[in-house]
């Protein structure tokens, strides 16, 4: 996959002391610990979000995890994908975080949540109560290489095709997010991909 640099940007906006929000597995808040803490051994339930945003032409915007992530580096993955700070309503955080890394903003619409843990060797863990969300943007990416390594716009049967052909690629939320949304939301898709 190729991208088109229409001006990058490079400033940290994720540190590991950052307190994120922990919950239950009803997304009720039990406190709050360190985003480094979060993701050690096979993780702690915090609260998360995954970003799908598509262009005028149908297709969604991909990214290449920067190389210094400390899980899944280079695989591809969704729009954007973080967690909301403590005291931060969701609202709020999807549109900062959308922002500070792919810098677009975009008209967002939930479509709903979900519980997943996944390991990553002895680097850590993804334990996470995601909410998921799909959006359309006119703006062109301007990716913050300390998170994004790469990008692509790529139309859903493209991706399907990529997915099928190499599944090892893509990190194992957005594996999980794309199936749902294809099938069950599949409607919801139809108003950004027509």
């Amino acid at each position: 996959m190729a991208s088109t640099d229409i001006g990058e940007r490079d400033e940290t906006v994720s540190f590991d002391d950052e307190e994120l929000i922990l919950v239950d597995e009803a997304d009720r808040e039990l406190g709050h610990l360190s985003k480094a803490k979060c993701h050690e051994g096979s993780g702690v339930l915090h609260r998360a979000f995954s970003l799908f945003v598509f262009n005028r032409e149908g297709e969604v915007l991909l990214q290449q995890r920067a190389a210094g992530k400390r899980l899944w580096s280079l695989y591809w993955s969704n729009s954007c994908c973080s967690h909301p700070r403590r005291g931060e309503a969701m609202e709020e955080a999807i549109h900062r975080r959308l922002w500070q890394e792919v810098g677009v903003e975009a008209q967002l619409t939930f479509c709903y949540k979900f519980r997943y843990q996944a390991q990553f060797g002895e680097s850590g863990a993804e334990h996470e109560l995601c909410w998921v969300y799909v959006g359309g943007t006119d703006d062109l990416p301007r990716p913050n290489r300390q998170e994004i390594a790469d990008w692509c716009w790529i139309s859903p049967a493209k991706l399907d095709a990529e997915l099928a052909a190499r599944p090892e690629a893509y990190t194992p939320w957005f594996k999980m997010e794309w199936a749902r949304l294809r099938g069950e939301f599949a409607e919801q898709l139809e108003r950004y991909t027509r």
